[in-house]
């Protein structure tokens, strides 16, 4: 079965934020976009353009996760979580947010976007060029980098995919060389 008949079947032809039936789309949670049953949901494309655009958020609009965040679906419970999490300074919001309870990985999961957080306190990740990083990007190693507690070289132009930021450190990154997932310092790459 298709990843859009299964979504339509589990959601019932309807939004699963907000219950709307007209405009429907597949969603795919960001920062690594996995389409799978577990990683999307169908969202109306009024649900779709305000997450992807937080300067177009309709607080009143969201009141409608007060039922959606009950979900049994960790998709339905992870996009809940970080809107919530957006709009908390509005009340209502951070009430909602008290009363939901996510499973650790699923919470970190949420979390990964930086949803929430407030500008002064989010940890920003910038290549060499100064062009800021998320997670699940691509970037190209810029010099050759010896790879402690090995003897492997990482030689200049050697791509890393599907990128993990370090949350307590902006200059560090994660992801794999071959078959050897490294931390790299972001001074040494630059996105593709």
């Amino acid at each position: 079965m298709s990843l859009d008949r299964a979504l339509n079947k589990r959601a019932d032809g309807q939004c699963e934020l907000c219950t709307s039936k007209e405009h429907l789309e597949v969603y795919t949670l960001a920062p690594i976009k996995d389409k799978s049953l577990n990683r999307s949901l169908t969202a109306c494309k009024v649900c779709k353009d305000q997450i992807e655009n937080p300067d177009r958020t309709d607080a009143n609009h969201w009141r409608c996760l007060n039922d959606s965040m009950w979900s049994e679906h960790e998709p339905v419970k992870v996009v809940a979580w970080r809107m919530l999490s957006r709009l908390r300074k509005e009340g209502w919001p951070q009430d909602l947010l008290d009363m939901l309870y996510l499973e650790d990985e699923v919470l970190d999961f949420a979390k990964t976007t930086g949803e929430g957080e407030d500008a002064e306190d989010k940890v920003i990740h910038r290549d060499v060029n100064g062009v800021v990083l998320n997670t699940g990007d691509s970037v190209v190693l810029i010099k050759d980098l010896k790879v402690k507690g090995s003897s492997m070289v990482a030689k200049q132009g050697t791509p890393v995919r599907n990128i993990r930021l370090d949350r307590d450190n902006e200059k560090y990154i994660e992801g794999k060389v071959g078959p050897t997932q490294i931390v790299i310092i972001t001074d040494y790459v630059k996105k593709t």
